[in-house]
Protein backbone atom coordinates (compact mmCIF):
# COMPACT_ATOMS: atom_id res chain seq x y z
CA UNK A 1 0.00 0.00 0.00
CA UNK A 2 1.69 3.33 -0.90
CA UNK A 3 2.05 5.69 1.54
CA UNK A 4 0.24 9.09 1.06
CA UNK A 5 1.49 11.79 3.16
CA UNK A 6 0.89 15.80 3.84
CA UNK A 7 3.60 17.29 1.89
CA UNK A 8 3.96 20.92 3.54
CA UNK A 9 6.25 22.27 0.26
CA UNK A 10 3.60 21.32 -2.17
CA UNK A 11 0.52 22.03 0.19
CA UNK A 12 -0.94 18.67 -0.84
CA UNK A 13 -1.40 14.77 -0.02
CA UNK A 14 1.00 13.32 -1.95
CA UNK A 15 2.21 9.23 -3.01
CA UNK A 16 5.56 9.37 -0.95
CA UNK A 17 8.83 8.04 -3.20
CA UNK A 18 12.49 7.80 -2.16
CA UNK A 19 14.89 9.70 -4.35
CA UNK A 20 17.02 6.77 -4.67
CA UNK A 21 15.90 2.53 -5.46
CA UNK A 22 14.26 1.47 -1.93
CA UNK A 23 16.76 3.96 0.30
CA UNK A 24 15.14 6.75 2.73
CA UNK A 25 17.33 8.80 3.98
CA UNK A 26 15.38 11.10 6.92
CA UNK A 27 16.04 14.26 9.02
CA UNK A 28 13.64 14.70 12.20
CA UNK A 29 14.46 18.15 14.34
CA UNK A 30 15.00 17.15 17.91
CA UNK A 31 14.31 18.67 21.42
CA UNK A 32 16.33 21.52 22.25
CA UNK A 33 17.43 20.52 25.72
CA UNK A 34 17.46 23.86 27.97
CA UNK A 35 14.53 22.53 30.16
CA UNK A 36 12.38 19.20 30.41
CA UNK A 37 10.53 18.03 28.06
CA UNK A 38 6.47 17.87 27.72
CA UNK A 39 3.71 15.61 26.14
CA UNK A 40 3.27 18.87 23.94
CA UNK A 41 7.31 17.89 22.83
CA UNK A 42 6.89 14.26 22.79
CA UNK A 43 3.48 14.63 20.15
CA UNK A 44 5.94 15.25 17.41
CA UNK A 45 8.01 13.06 18.69
CA UNK A 46 5.80 10.22 18.65
CA UNK A 47 4.30 11.20 15.17
CA UNK A 48 7.94 10.95 13.82
CA UNK A 49 8.98 7.79 15.34
CA UNK A 50 5.32 6.25 13.79
CA UNK A 51 6.27 7.35 10.38
CA UNK A 52 10.03 5.59 10.90
CA UNK A 53 8.30 2.46 11.73
CA UNK A 54 5.84 2.82 8.94
CA UNK A 55 8.80 3.03 6.65
CA UNK A 56 10.81 0.32 7.81
CA UNK A 57 8.11 -1.83 8.09
CA UNK A 58 7.17 -1.16 4.48
CA UNK A 59 10.91 -2.76 3.46
CA UNK A 60 12.51 0.89 3.35
CA UNK A 61 16.35 0.74 4.24
CA UNK A 62 15.77 3.72 6.41
CA UNK A 63 19.07 6.08 7.70
CA UNK A 64 17.12 8.83 10.32
CA UNK A 65 19.44 11.19 11.26
CA UNK A 66 17.61 13.67 14.61
CA UNK A 67 19.40 16.85 16.08
CA UNK A 68 20.08 17.49 19.79
CA UNK A 69 20.07 21.11 19.91
CA UNK A 70 22.73 21.99 22.20
CA UNK A 71 22.96 25.04 21.68
CA UNK A 72 21.09 28.26 21.06
CA UNK A 73 20.09 31.70 22.95
CA UNK A 74 18.25 29.58 25.67
CA UNK A 75 21.17 27.35 26.67
CA UNK A 76 23.83 30.07 26.80
CA UNK A 77 22.11 32.36 28.65
CA UNK A 78 21.04 29.62 31.14
CA UNK A 79 24.52 28.22 31.07
CA UNK A 80 26.17 32.17 31.76
CA UNK A 81 23.16 32.40 34.45
CA UNK A 82 24.50 29.27 36.39
CA UNK A 83 28.40 29.90 35.88
CA UNK A 84 28.50 26.39 33.90
CA UNK A 85 29.79 25.24 30.76
CA UNK A 86 26.97 24.53 27.95
CA UNK A 87 27.39 20.94 28.02
CA UNK A 88 27.00 21.06 32.15
CA UNK A 89 23.98 22.21 31.67
CA UNK A 90 22.73 20.67 28.95
CA UNK A 91 23.70 17.02 30.47
CA UNK A 92 20.80 16.91 32.62
CA UNK A 93 18.42 17.34 30.03
CA UNK A 94 19.52 15.26 27.61
CA UNK A 95 19.43 12.15 30.09
CA UNK A 96 16.00 12.68 30.67
CA UNK A 97 15.06 13.30 27.00
CA UNK A 98 16.78 10.11 26.47
CA UNK A 99 14.79 8.59 29.52
CA UNK A 100 11.38 9.55 28.66
CA UNK A 101 11.39 8.30 25.00
CA UNK A 102 12.81 4.79 26.35
CA UNK A 103 9.61 5.07 28.84
CA UNK A 104 7.52 5.49 26.66
CA UNK A 105 9.34 3.17 23.16
CA UNK A 106 10.11 5.83 20.82
CA UNK A 107 12.76 3.88 18.72
CA UNK A 108 15.86 5.92 19.23
CA UNK A 109 17.68 7.72 15.98
CA UNK A 110 21.05 8.12 15.24
CA UNK A 111 21.50 11.11 17.43
CA UNK A 112 23.46 14.39 16.37
CA UNK A 113 25.01 17.46 18.71
CA UNK A 114 25.52 20.66 17.91
CA UNK A 115 28.60 21.13 20.05
CA UNK A 116 30.40 18.14 18.07
CA UNK A 117 29.77 20.04 14.72
CA UNK A 118 31.44 23.58 15.63
CA UNK A 119 34.43 23.29 12.79
CA UNK A 120 32.14 22.18 9.84
CA UNK A 121 29.37 25.29 10.66
CA UNK A 122 32.13 27.71 10.74
CA UNK A 123 33.00 26.35 7.15
CA UNK A 124 29.46 26.76 5.87
CA UNK A 125 29.45 30.29 7.02
CA UNK A 126 32.41 30.60 5.11
CA UNK A 127 31.10 29.41 2.06
CA UNK A 128 28.07 31.44 2.39
CA UNK A 129 29.92 35.05 2.38
CA UNK A 130 32.10 33.26 -0.63
CA UNK A 131 28.97 32.76 -2.94
CA UNK A 132 27.78 36.51 -1.57
CA UNK A 133 24.81 35.57 0.16
CA UNK A 134 26.40 36.08 3.19
CA UNK A 135 28.26 39.21 5.12
CA UNK A 136 30.17 40.11 7.88
CA UNK A 137 28.86 42.88 10.70
CA UNK A 138 31.49 44.94 12.73
CA UNK A 139 31.28 42.83 15.43
CA UNK A 140 32.18 39.66 13.99
CA UNK A 141 28.55 38.20 13.22
CA UNK A 142 27.70 36.70 10.09
CA UNK A 143 24.05 36.87 8.56
CA UNK A 144 22.38 35.44 5.60
CA UNK A 145 21.28 37.53 2.90
CA UNK A 146 17.37 37.03 2.41
CA UNK A 147 17.26 38.74 -0.61
CA UNK A 148 19.60 37.20 -2.11
CA UNK A 149 17.22 34.34 -2.26
CA UNK A 150 14.22 35.13 -4.29
CA UNK A 151 12.44 31.59 -3.59
CA UNK A 152 12.50 32.61 0.64
CA UNK A 153 8.99 31.76 1.71
CA UNK A 154 7.99 28.87 -0.57
CA UNK A 155 7.65 26.54 2.55
CA UNK A 156 5.47 28.72 4.59
CA UNK A 157 3.89 30.32 1.44
CA UNK A 158 4.29 33.55 3.15
CA UNK A 159 5.06 36.99 1.08
CA UNK A 160 7.92 38.61 1.64
CA UNK A 161 8.00 40.38 -1.58
CA UNK A 162 7.47 43.98 0.50
CA UNK A 163 10.33 43.17 3.31
CA UNK A 164 12.89 45.87 3.85
CA UNK A 165 16.51 44.54 2.44
CA UNK A 166 18.86 44.92 5.57
CA UNK A 167 16.64 44.59 8.23
CA UNK A 168 18.22 42.12 10.93
CA UNK A 169 17.60 39.37 13.63
CA UNK A 170 20.21 37.76 15.92
CA UNK A 171 17.48 36.12 18.21
CA UNK A 172 16.57 32.09 17.45
CA UNK A 173 13.10 32.71 17.97
CA UNK A 174 11.40 35.75 16.52
CA UNK A 175 7.78 37.52 14.73
CA UNK A 176 6.24 34.46 12.74
CA UNK A 177 5.41 37.43 10.39
CA UNK A 178 8.83 38.82 10.18
CA UNK A 179 11.39 38.16 7.66
CA UNK A 180 14.95 39.54 7.90
CA UNK A 181 18.46 38.61 7.44
CA UNK A 182 18.75 36.00 10.02
CA UNK A 183 22.17 35.34 11.81
CA UNK A 184 24.47 32.16 11.09
CA UNK A 185 27.27 33.09 13.30
CA UNK A 186 27.25 35.25 16.61
CA UNK A 187 30.10 37.17 18.15
CA UNK A 188 30.80 36.25 21.50
CA UNK A 189 29.45 38.65 24.20
CA UNK A 190 31.05 38.83 27.94
CA UNK A 191 30.43 36.24 29.48
CA UNK A 192 29.11 33.66 26.98
CA UNK A 193 30.49 30.29 25.18
CA UNK A 194 32.38 30.75 21.92
CA UNK A 195 34.51 29.21 19.92
CA UNK A 196 37.79 29.79 17.75
CA UNK A 197 36.92 29.07 14.51
CA UNK A 198 38.29 30.02 10.41
CA UNK A 199 35.52 32.82 11.04
CA UNK A 200 36.69 34.18 14.04
CA UNK A 201 34.95 33.80 18.05
CA UNK A 202 31.90 32.75 18.53
CA UNK A 203 28.75 30.47 18.07
CA UNK A 204 26.47 28.89 15.28
CA UNK A 205 23.04 30.23 14.98
CA UNK A 206 20.40 27.58 15.25
CA UNK A 207 19.15 27.57 11.88
CA UNK A 208 23.20 26.69 10.95
CA UNK A 209 23.43 23.75 13.09
CA UNK A 210 20.24 21.71 11.50
CA UNK A 211 21.31 22.38 7.61
CA UNK A 212 24.86 21.49 8.31
CA UNK A 213 24.29 18.37 10.63
CA UNK A 214 21.51 17.26 8.18
CA UNK A 215 23.47 17.67 4.98
CA UNK A 216 26.86 15.73 6.68
CA UNK A 217 24.93 12.79 7.62
CA UNK A 218 22.24 12.48 4.41
CA UNK A 219 24.09 14.38 1.75
CA UNK A 220 22.82 17.79 -0.10
CA UNK A 221 19.59 16.43 -1.05
CA UNK A 222 17.76 13.86 1.03
CA UNK A 223 14.17 12.61 1.20
CA UNK A 224 11.87 13.50 4.34
CA UNK A 225 12.55 16.32 6.53
CA UNK A 226 10.37 16.58 9.54
CA UNK A 227 9.54 18.71 12.74
CA UNK A 228 6.61 20.25 14.26
CA UNK A 229 4.56 22.60 12.44
CA UNK A 230 6.02 25.79 14.51
CA UNK A 231 9.31 25.41 12.84
CA UNK A 232 8.07 25.78 9.26
CA UNK A 233 8.81 29.46 9.91
CA UNK A 234 11.23 30.92 10.30
CA UNK A 235 13.48 27.89 11.14
CA UNK A 236 12.92 25.77 8.27
CA UNK A 237 12.28 28.54 5.58
CA UNK A 238 15.85 29.81 6.50
CA UNK A 239 17.03 26.22 6.41
CA UNK A 240 16.56 25.60 2.95
CA UNK A 241 17.72 29.44 1.82
CA UNK A 242 21.06 28.88 3.51
CA UNK A 243 21.04 24.83 2.26
CA UNK A 244 19.87 25.44 -1.22
CA UNK A 245 21.93 28.51 -1.47
CA UNK A 246 25.64 27.03 -0.78
CA UNK A 247 24.64 23.97 -2.71
CA UNK A 248 22.40 24.92 -5.78
CA UNK A 249 20.55 22.16 -5.21
CA UNK A 250 17.07 20.68 -3.76
CA UNK A 251 17.29 20.84 0.03
CA UNK A 252 14.78 18.19 1.14
CA UNK A 253 12.49 16.52 -1.12
CA UNK A 254 9.19 15.89 1.05
CA UNK A 255 8.40 18.12 4.29
CA UNK A 256 7.07 16.81 7.02
CA UNK A 257 4.81 18.69 9.70
CA UNK A 258 3.04 17.17 12.76
CA UNK A 259 0.75 19.72 14.42
CA UNK A 260 0.12 21.02 17.74
CA UNK A 261 -1.26 19.62 21.11
CA UNK A 262 -3.69 22.24 21.59
CA UNK A 263 -5.02 22.55 25.38
CA UNK A 264 -7.77 24.71 26.18
CA UNK A 265 -7.40 25.31 22.46
CA UNK A 266 -4.60 27.21 23.23
CA UNK A 267 -0.53 25.32 22.00
CA UNK A 268 0.70 23.45 25.08
CA UNK A 269 4.41 24.60 25.60
CA UNK A 270 7.06 24.58 28.52
CA UNK A 271 5.22 28.20 29.78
Amino acid sequence: MPLRLYNTMSAQVEEFHPLHDNEVRMYACGPTVYDYGHIGNFRTFIAVDMLQRFLKQSGYKLRYVMNITDLDDKIIRNAARDGVSVQQYTAKYQKAFLEDSAMISIEHPHLVRATEHIPEMADFVAKLVEKNVAYRTEDGSYYFRIASFPRYGKLSKKDFSEMRSGTRVDVDEYDKDSARDFALWKAPKPGEASWETIVGPGRPGWHLECSVMSMEELGETFDLHAGGEDLIFPHHENEIAQSESATGKPFAHFWFHSRFLLVDGDKMSKS
